[in-house]
């Protein structure tokens, strides 16, 4: 029998995802990190990037998160995010937009409140365009 773990990412609107899985990496203010089935206790902030989840004898789901919190526990992974989208939910066009958007407001800031802003929302854009990159790439979907 393989080991498994119960895995849920939900974010302020709904769960996304629920279920048990072999493995899940997600992005890791810290780097990214690889949960395995009893891996330690384990609480780390999020940054905008994919979460995969690797369920046994299933291709990978992939999902994107803006940022929130990981917490793992022995059996039991959380991931608390501010906004989580199943990676084929990802719209192409809207993250061009939304990079271009974050890349004018940081052109015109007049603020460090509205640098933050934009380079925030500059890293979330190209977290979700890595993303669908990669998908692209493998042929997933």
């Amino acid at each position: 029998m393989a080991m498994t773990m119960h895995v849920d990412i939900v974010s302020a609107e709904e769960e996304i995802f629920s279920g048990t899985a072999n493995m899940l990496v997600a992005p890791a203010e810290m780097g990214e990190v690889g949960i395995l089935p009893r891996h330690a206790p384990l609480i780390a902030r999020l940054k905008p990037g994919e979460v995969r989840v690797q369920v046994e004898g299933q291709e990978d789901q992939y999902f994107f998160v803006s940022g929130g919190l990981l917490e793992v526990q022995p059996h039991v992974v959380t991931v608390l995010a501010d906004t989580a989208v199943r990676a084929r939910d990802l719209d192409e066009a809207q993250a061009l937009e939304a990079k271009r958007r974050a890349e004018e407001a940081l052109q015109n800031r007049q603020s460090e409140f509205e640098e933050a802003k934009a380079l925030a929302d500059l890293a979330e854009a190209a977290a979700q365009l890595r993303l669908l990159e990669k998908i692209r790439k493998r042929g997933l979907k």
